[in-house]
């Protein structure tokens, strides 16, 4: 019975958002490991900006230097 934990920032995340992700994860985990999707369980772990460090520094404090969560997009 796999049990997955996903931690993401609290951001943009509605209950739609996090429905996709829970089925993306169900179908990859039914795919790759070949488990009944009726035994999988997702858990979603939203964390606060403050609660969330990289390189060193608070998610917060990086976001007002103008860092991004988003995906980047290539630009040629």
């Amino acid at each position: 019975m796999p049990f997955i934990k996903v931690d993401v920032l609290r951001e943009d995340l509605n209950r739609e958002t996090k429905q996709q992700l829970i089925r993306k994860i169900s179908e990859a985990v039914t795919s790759v490991l070949n488990k009944d999707p009726h035994l999988t369980h997702i858990v979603i772990n939203e964390i606060e900006d403050d609660n969330w460090g990289y390189a060193g520094e608070q998610v917060s404090a990086l976001k007002e230097q103008g860092f991004s969560t988003g995906k980047k997009i290539n630009q040629q």
